[in-house]
C-alpha cells in the first residue's frame, strides 16, 4: 500500500489475515458470539470456537435449532481468507482444568494464537433473598473464574507476535440495577473491576485488553412483555442486535485499536434505564 500525502493508505480488506481467534460461547446462530465469530471470519481470521451445547438446552430459549453444526457452518460461510479455517470443542468452562484445556486446543490446531474473546456467560437469575452458596458459586466460576484462567493460559501460550488481543464481556452492571441478576452482576461486575489490572500487566508482552458492554441485546431470551418494556427505552425503539457488539470488537482486535487498552466501552445504543 502506498500512503497519500496524509500519511495513510488504503484499508486492508482482511486486517486480521493470518491471525488465529478463540471466541467462547458459539452455540447459537442468534447469540453474540456467533456474530463476533463471523465478522473475525470475514476480516481474514482462522476461527477456533468453544461451546456446550447442554447450558443452552438447560435454558428457556433453548439450543440452535439447527444444532452445533448449523453454527460452525454459518461461520465457516463467512471465511474471506482462503487460507483460514474453523475448528470448534465442546468444553464446560465451569471446569477448574477447561480453560488451559482450551487454549492448548486452540494453539495446537492454529499453531499460534492472536485474539481470546471471552463472550460465555451463565445467568445467575434470582433476587437478594432468593440466592444460596451454589448459585453463586456456579456463577462466578463460569463467567469470572474461567475468563481470567482463560487470560492467563492465553498469556503463557502467546508467542510475542504483534495484534495480541483479549476481550472481556461485561454488562450493564455499573450502570443501573440489575435486581434480578445478583450473581450474574456480581461476576460480570468482578471481570470489569479487573480490566485495568490485567491489562496492565498484559502491556508488557504487547497484549491489550479491554471489556465490551453490549448492553441489551435481543438473543432470544426475552419475554414479549420484557421485550416490548425495553424497547422503548431505546432512542431507536430498537433492541440491539448481535451485529452490534460483534462490529466494535471486531475493531478492537484489529491494529487500528493497538492503542487502546484497559478500558470497558459501553456499547448500548443510548439506552435509557430511569425513563
Amino acid at each position: 500500500m502506498t500512503p497519500d500525502e496524509t500519511g495513510l493508505g488504503p484499508r486492508d480488506p482482511l486486517p486480521l489475515r493470518g491471525r488465529v481467534a478463540l471466541v467462547t460461547g458459539v452455540s447459537r446462530r442468534a447469540g453474540i458470539g456467533y456474530a463476533v465469530a463471523r465478522r473475525l471470519a470475514a476480516l481474514g481470521a482462522s476461527l477456533f470456537l468453544q461451546h456446550y451445547a447442554p447450558h443452552d438446552r438447560e435454558q428457556p430459549w433453548g439450543g440452535d435449532p439447527g444444532g452445533v453444526e448449523a453454527v460452525i457452518a454459518g461461520v465457516r460461510s463467512a471465511l474471506a481468507d482462503a487460507g483460514a479455517s474453523v475448528s470448534h470443542m465442546e468444553l464446560d468452562l465451569a471446569r477448574p482444568e477447561a480453560p488451559a484445556l482450551l487454549i492448548d486446543a486452540a494453539v495446537d490446531i492454529g499453531g499460534h494464537l492472536d485474539i481470546l474473546i471471552c463472550n460465555h456467560a451463565g445467568s445467575g437469575y434470582g433476587a437478594l433473598g432468593t440466592l444460596d452458596a451454589a448459585l453463586l458459586d456456579a456463577t462466578w466460576a463460569v463467567n469470572t473464574r474461567s475468563t481470567i484462567l482463560l487470560t492467563q493460559a492465553f498469556a503463557a501460550r502467546h508467542d510475542g507476535r504483534p495484534g495480541g488481543r483479549v476481550i472481556f464481556m461485561t454488562s450493564g452492571q455499573d450502570l443501573g440495577p440489575m435486581t434480578g441478576e445478583v450473581a450474574y452482576a456480581a461476576s460480570k461486575g468482578a471481570l470489569a473491576s479487573v480490566v485495568k489490572t490485567l491489562a496492565d500487566q498484559l502491556a508488557d508482552q504487547g497484549i491489550t485488553l479491554n471489556g465490551v458492554n453490549p448492553g441489551p441485546v435481543d438473543t432470544g431470551y426475552a419475554t414479549p412483555e420484557a421485550y416490548e418494556a425495553v424497547r422503548r427505552q431505546f432512542p431507536q425503539q430498537r433492541w440491539g442486535v448481535p451485529d452490534d457488539p460483534a462490529r466494535l470488537i471486531a475493531w478492537l482486535v484489529t491494529d487500528e485499536a493497538a492503542w487502546i487498552t484497559g478500558q470497558v466501552i459501553n456499547s448500548e445504543g443510548g439506552f435509557r434505564r430511569w425513563t
